[in-house]
């Protein structure tokens, strides 16, 4: 296979291809930089470019964009506070602290680094999973998908706050808002109040937008201060690339997290950076994640953009979409009159390669042009917030509108948003809440497919029960900690 990867290069590198690329790199990084969209937008308003178009020119501008979504969505995060899209949430955690302390470029060079690194290991691990992946996706049935979706809401729950309980019963308010809508196992409605708009349910960029965004609209507004409180932005990209150096086994280890989380289908998306951020919290020594530690940036974004390669192999292969973006990419293979599946391992080998190669060509270059970004665009971060305000609202409720094109999501976004300033108020953690959301239709359609299939026979199934098993460790381990942790600061250590 090593022979057909060099000849797929040769085709990446022909000049019309490179410029596809670059154009889809650009796109992705301006998707990525506006809060609200997502790289499922993106890709929406490219398929119908590319009906038609030579395939290796077609993936080309798809794979373009796709590489670098999670890259651009790094801005938002860090400076505003406001997710760039679902897969930038857990960014926010320790990169808008950071921000605020001045250190906006310090996090910015960590995490575009990071999303460097994770881009190329998502690559790397969609190129050495090709031979082997058959097996692997078929053994995952959905007792254990729902047994993983359960572990993602888990380790949300541990995520933020001082106290877990919080963190799960916000991760259960998720779960419940997420119910809204029809559901999965019959044909009913639920918690609609006669609303048509809920009928379909609440799009994940409403909710993520107004339980971030909201918030921080209204901080902006009363505290009349900039997002970063100093008006030095003290530390620069260098010294932030020396912090992923430093820290090159969290790099990897997230990466690879990334990767495999990517590979299982329905969990990816919003979720992959949540686990990143989660696992490193615990691994990590002496952390201060969650108050500006820039290696609770490193974590999530070295995830994100890995988990891209992870989600293209159930998708090529199989059909089985593993991320909204890789969803609106099996519509741009039907439409350039390609089939997912076996040919992409026999006939179409050399295509699946090049999809290889410009996914890790795209993350370098989308990385190098962020960093060249870096210090215009950090300077929005000692702009006086309320001068940013109106700009942001637009965008934010374009952002909202665009999900369905219904003036419900405008009346969802303040409901939620609402809820999130109280939740502000009250200092109860927001993730949870949001992830509790994404995984609620999931694991409900995990949970009636196993009832209906094994009964409840699939309580016995080994991975059930290890995953089980790792949930308890997660919850107990977590309290302990944190009990330790509050005994050890009322003592003064």
């Amino acid at each position: 296979m090593f022979e057909s990867a060099i000849e797929a290069l040769s085709m990446v590198l022909d000049p019309s291809r490179i410029l596809f690329m670059c154009l889809g790199i650009g796109l992705g990084i301006v998707v990525g930089l506006l809060p609200g969209l997502s790289g499922t937008v993106g890709m929406s308003l490219l398929l119908p470019f590319v009906f038609g178009m030579d395939p290796f020119v077609g993936m080309a501008l798809l794979i373009g964009m796709v590489a670098v979504v999670h890259t651009g969505d790094t801005f938002p995060s860090i400076l505003l506070g406001i997710p760039g899209s679902s897969g930038s949430q857990a960014t926010i955690m320790d990169g808008y602290p950071l921000s605020r302390k001045g250190e906006a470029s310090r996090a910015m060079g960590a995490a575009l680094f990071c999303s460097m690194i994770g881009g190329i290991v998502g690559g790397i691990a969609l190129y050495l999973t090709i031979p082997i992946a058959k097996p692997l996706i078929t053994s995952f049935t959905s007792p254990e998908l729902f047994m993983l979706t359960m572990l993602g809401l888990s380790m949300a729950g541990l995520l933020a706050g001082e106290s877990p309980s919080k963190g799960v019963l916000a991760g259960l308010m998720g779960l419940l808002i997420g119910s809204i809508g029809s559901a999965p196992a019959i044909t009913e409605y639920r918690y609609t109040f006669d609303f048509l708009y809920l009928s379909n349910g609440l799009s994940l960029p409403v909710v993520a937008l107004a339980i971030f965004a909201f918030p921080v609209i209204i901080t902006m507004l009363t505290s009349k201060e900039s997002v970063a409180e100093s008006g030095q932005l003290n530390s620069g990209v260098r010294t932030g690339i020396g912090d992923a150096l430093k820290n090159k086994f969290l790099v990897v280890r997230s990466a690879v997290l990334g990767s495999v989380i990517g590979f299982i289908p329905g969990l990816g998306g919003s979720v992959v950076d949540w686990l990143a951020y989660g696992a490193g919290k615990k691994t990590v020594k002496h952390n201060t994640f969650g108050q500006g530690d820039v290696r609770g940036v490193i974590a999530p974004e070295s995830a994100n953009n890995a988990k891209e390669g992870g989600a293209l192999i159930p998708t090529l292969l199989f059909g089985i979409p593993g991320s909204g973006t890789t969803a609106i990419l099996l519509g741009g293979l039907i439409l350039m009159g390609l089939e997912a599946g076996p040919r992409m391992l026999t006939t179409d080998l050399s295509l699946t390669l090049s999809i290889v190669w410009t996914l890790v060509l795209a993350n370098i270059v989308g990385a190098i042009l962020c960093m060249t970004l870096i210090k215009p665009i950090a300077r929005l971060s000692v702009i006086p917030g309320e001068k940013l305000v109106p700009f942001l609202v637009i965008l934010l409720l374009i952002g909202a509108y665009q999900s369905n094109y219904s003036w419900g999501d405008i009346v969802a976004f303040l409901v939620i948003g609402l809820l999130g300033y109280v939740m502000t108020i009250l200092e109860w953690p927001r993730p949870p809440l949001l992830i509790g959301f994404v995984l609620a239709i999931s694991a409900e359609r995990y949970y009636w497919i196993s009832i209906e299939r094994y009964g409840w026979e699939w309580l016995g199934n080994p991975i059930v029960i290890a995953i089980a098993i790792l949930i308890a460790v997660l919850l107990t381990g977590g309290t302990i900690m944190k009990r330790i942790s509050n005994g050890l600061q009322k003592e003064g250590v």
